[in-house]
């Protein structure tokens, strides 16, 4: 444990910020799975619905810098090609 008082108050501040970054990763895997579960069930109306959460939570991760700008295109390119696989 350290003996500076700013960096106790550092480790207390990155553990919160652990913390919400664990809870918005979560978060963002739970709506894409729910968006690959709609494209299973061939329910278009639903996958846009879950399309455009994704979409919104990837990149609000990547604006945090919770993510990478490689990840975000990657999941965005991937999921893009299943709901379009839906449509045809």
């Amino acid at each position: 444990m350290a003996n500076i008082k700013q960096q106790k108050k550092r480790i207390l501040t990155n553990e919160k910020r652990h913390q919400r970054n664990i809870s918005f990763k979560s978060s963002t895997k739970t709506a894409l799975k729910n968006l690959e579960k709609a494209v299973a069930e061939k329910n278009l109306e639903n996958s846009t619905k879950f399309l455009a959460l994704a979409f919104k939570k990837l990149d609000k991760g990547l604006a945090k810098g919770i993510f990478h700008k490689n990840y975000v295109a990657r999941h965005k390119s991937r999921i893009s090609s299943l709901v379009n696989s839906v449509s045809l």
